[in-house]
C-alpha cells in the first residue's frame, strides 16, 4: 500500500501526473483540484495516494490533502460510485462544498459532476450523511460546515429538528432539512411551518 508520493513532477496529463521518485516515474490520477494546486514540470511535489487494487489493475490516486482522499474514500463506498465518478466530484466540488452539499441534502449540486445521474447523486448524499461528521474535525472549513447545522439550537428551530428525529429522520439530515426550510419560510416563521417545509425539502 502506497500511502504518499514525495517526489519531482515528471510531466502532465488531462487527469494524471508522473511523479519521479528517486528514478522511478509513478503515474497518479488525480482531481482536476489536485491537479491545479500542484506547482510545475521538475518542482517538488508530496502528494497523499490511495492504491486500487484489482485482479486486471493496479492504480494509484493522488490528492493534494488527506481529506480529499478521506472523501475520495467515501464515495467509493457508495454504490454506483467508482473511481471514476469519485473522481469526476471531486473535481467539481472542492471537499468543503461537498460536505455543505451532503450536509443540506442537495443532490442537484452533486449531480453537477460529470457522469453523476439524480438517482446517484441521491444515493451520494443519503449513504454519506450520517459519515461525514468525522470528517470536519480534519478541516476549519468543514467544522465550520458542520457547526452551521448543529447550531439549529434556538426554538422554534430546535423544536423542528425534534420533531423530525422523532419522525425518525437523522440528527443531521433533520438539521439539514430545517436549515434549508429557514430560507424559504424565514428566521421567524413557527415550529409547524418548518416543519412542514422540511418535510417537503425531505420528499425531493
Amino acid at each position: 500500500m502506497i500511502a504518499k508520493l514525495k517526489g519531482i513532477i515528471d510531466s502532465f496529463g488531462d487527469d494524471w501526473v508522473v511523479i519521479d521518485v528517486n528514478g522511478v516515474g509513478y503515474l497518479v490520477q488525480c482531481s482536476a483540484n489536485t491537479l491545479g494546486s500542484l506547482p510545475g514540470k521538475g518542482e517538488a511535489v508530496l502528494l497523499a495516494t490511495e492504491t486500487y487494487v484489482r485482479e486486471d489493475q493496479l492504480k494509484l490516486f493522488g490528492f493534494s490533502s488527506d481529506l480529499e482522499r478521506d472523501w475520495f474514500r467515501l464515495l467509493l463506498t457508495v454504490q454506483g460510485v467508482g473511481t471514476k465518478v469519485a473522481l469526476a466530484i471531486l473535481s467539481t466540488l472542492k471537499p468543503s462544498a461537498l460536505m455543505s452539499a451532503v450536509a443540506m441534502q442537495d443532490k442537484a449540486q452533486v449531480a453537477q459532476a460529470p457522469g453523476v445521474g439524480p438517482k446517484v447523486a441521491q444515493r451520494i448524499v443519503t449513504e454519506l450523511k450520517d459519515k461525514f461528521p468525522a470528517l470536519a474535525p480534519s478541516d476549519p472549513s468543514l467544522a465550520a460546515v458542520q457547526a452551521d447545522v448543529e447550531a439549529l439550537t434556538a426554538t422554534p428551530v430546535s423544536d423542528a429538528v425534534s420533531a423530525l428525529v422523532n419522525l425518525g429522520y437523522a440528527q443531521t439530515q433533520a438539521g439539514a432539512a430545517v436549515a434549508a426550510a429557514l430560507k424559504h419560510a424565514g428566521e421567524d416563521a413557527p415550529a409547524e411551518d418548518l416543519i412542514r417545509q422540511a418535510l417537503k425539502e425531505l420528499a425531493r
